[in-house]
């Protein structure tokens, strides 16, 4: 965790990630200096935790099948943009991982990662 914590005081001090005193993944991150992202990353903090469990629970309902930020999205009803964030913010928890498969997203046709809970992910060298 002090690896995470430092990293992100390095981040801040760069003009990046999170707001002052908010350590990402337990605040939104933003990137840059631009004052929109830090507004945009400050207005989400508010309802951070439910979405976070809200993309939790859509990931853990996929069991070893897993989802992508497209198809979480999809379940949830609310905006990819909206998910992606979470799910990084979820792989920073430990909470879930890459799978190392991936799927083709209907809206774009380009691949992406698919998600699942850490217990389902493979161990380095094994499958799934």
């Amino acid at each position: 965790m002090n690896d995470l914590y430092d990293r992100e005081l390095r981040a801040h001090a760069a003009g990046g990630y999170s707001s002052p005193g908010a350590i990402f993944p337990y605040a939104a991150g933003f990137k840059g200096s631009a004052d929109t992202g830090r507004e945009a990353a400050e207005a989400i903090n508010k309802k951070l935790g439910r979405l976070q469990r809200l993309v939790h629970g859509a990931v853990k309902g996929r069991g070893r099948y897993g989802l992508t930020a497209e198809e979480a999205a999809g379940i949830l009803n609310m905006d990819r943009v909206s998910v992606q964030p979470r799910l990084s913010e979820l792989k920073a928890m430990g909470l879930v991982k890459d799978s190392g498969l991936r799927r083709v997203n209907p809206s774009s046709r380009k691949r992406a990662v698919v998600w699942v809970l850490t217990e389902f992910a493979p161990v380095a060298g094994g499958d799934l």
